[in-house]
């Protein structure tokens, strides 16, 4: 068979643990066979980044900008027990954080549905696409331990030397600080691109912050969105007939848990971080979830929405057979290879795209699929391994 050629090379992001094995399964069972695959690569796996002092990282953002579209392999952000497991000189920052920071852009993520697993919120009857702020707050902090009595300001010297000073804390004993900041540009492209996917797939979109109690820094992310919106976006949305709205998280929670799906619900950093967690386990598992890096420059990062299944792989080195459901890193690659056949106008790979997603999606719902799914799934099934079930998708296909 002639294998589907490729114009432009993929950037590669390979990765840490059990989805690092799962990566090169994929590669193999699914991808190679079919198409003559063409990718930059680049090693993001812990030992890498310890070795180049996390410069493959960087690097690995700086192709993504020279050829536009990359996927990406789940990673390890060392917490102080992976400092001492892989013998690291220092606790390095997330390689997502620090990839996002350098392209800026938007986190969309959206659960993958299959008939039979249904969602534990029974209202939801669409899937709810979380877009997140890809840049600052926490996962560009700077964090300091105090170590007694003491006094933390925030302080700001302009340009002429003048400084403004605003009172943190003033300790009586040992404490934490913590600082945080953003930038009214990447609020900004933020918001612009959280519009223009609300227009491209015809959905409401919802805002929420903590603008009562942050009345500065979370109120600033609801002025730029709101400005934006009446001076850009607001006729486009009426003669589509969507809508925007903007509410405090706490409402817009309940307001998700009642409703039926079938929206946008942007968030900055953090917030996204944590729901979209939330959104993909009750609509049946946090392997069941897409993820896209949107830059306002036209980059594409696609990546699964999960961590590296560190227990998983810790059985696999005991030569145990695993249950690692593998979709979320399936349509990272289908991803990433149909926006780079639309890149390139190579209609083949666009379409081997398409038809990967369906015969794996056709492939649970004809009852075979790992352990997770199997758990929740109505009907008769068949749980399988990690490795039984790409073989399923790949005689499918």
């Amino acid at each position: 068979m002639q294998k589907i050629a490729m114009k432009t090379p993929l950037v590669e992001m390979d990765g840490d643990e059990m989805t690092r094995v799962i990566w090169k399964w994929i590669k193999e069972t699914l991808l190679e066979p079919y198409i003559d695959l063409k990718t930059e690569y680049y090693d993001l796996g812990l030992p890498q980044r310890e070795k180049t002092g996390d410069q493959v990282t960087i690097d690995a953002a700086k192709a993504t900008e020279k050829y536009g579209v990359a996927v990406k392999c789940a990673t390890i952000t060392p917490n102080a027990q992976r400092v001492e497991e892989y013998n690291l000189t220092k606790m390095w920052k997330s390689p997502n954080a620090t990839i996002r920071a350098l392209l800026d852009g938007t986190v969309f993520r959206a659960p993958i549905t299959v008939r039979g697993v249904e969602p534990s919120v029974r209202t939801w009857k669409a899937p709810i696409t979380i877009a997140r702020h890809a840049y600052g707050d926490v996962y560009k902090n700077t964090e300091v331990k105090i170590p007694g009595a003491g006094k933390v300001e925030l302080v700001y010297t302009a340009q002429d030397g003048t400084q403004t000073r605003e009172l943190v804390h003033a300790f009586e004993g040992p404490g934490i600080v913590q600082g945080q900041h953003n930038v009214d540009a990447s609020i900004s492209s933020f918001a612009r691109a959280c519009f223009a996917y609300a227009l491209d797939t015809k959905q409401d979109l919802w805002f929420s912050t903590k603008d009562t109690i942050s009345k500065v820094y979370d109120h600033n992310f609801k002025d730029i969105f709101a400005e934006i919106y009446e001076t850009e976006y607001k006729e486009k949305f009426e003669a589509l007939g969507i809508e925007y709205f903007y509410t405090l998280i706490d409402d817009a929670v309940a307001r998700v848990i009642r409703s039926k799906g079938g929206f946008i619900w942007a968030l900055k950093n953090y917030d996204g971080d944590v729901m979209s967690d939330m959104v993909a386990t009750a609509f049946g598992s946090l392997s069941m979830m897409t993820s896209v890096l949107v830059s306002p420059k036209g980059y594409y990062e696609y990546e699964a929405a999960h961590g590296t299944v560190t227990r998983h792989y810790y059985r696999y080195l005991k030569g145990e057979e695993t249950g690692t459901n593998p979709v979320a890193t399936i349509f990272a690659w289908t991803g990433a290879l149909r926006k780079r056949g639309e890149l390139d106008g190579l209609a083949d790979l666009s379409a081997f795209a398409d038809k990967l997603e369906k015969a794996t999606i056709d492939t649970i719902e004809s009852g075979v699929m790992t352990g997770d799914l199997a758990a929740m799934y109505a009907g008769e099934k068949q749980a399988v391994n990690c490795r039984q079930f790409l073989a399923a998708i790949a005689q499918r296909l």
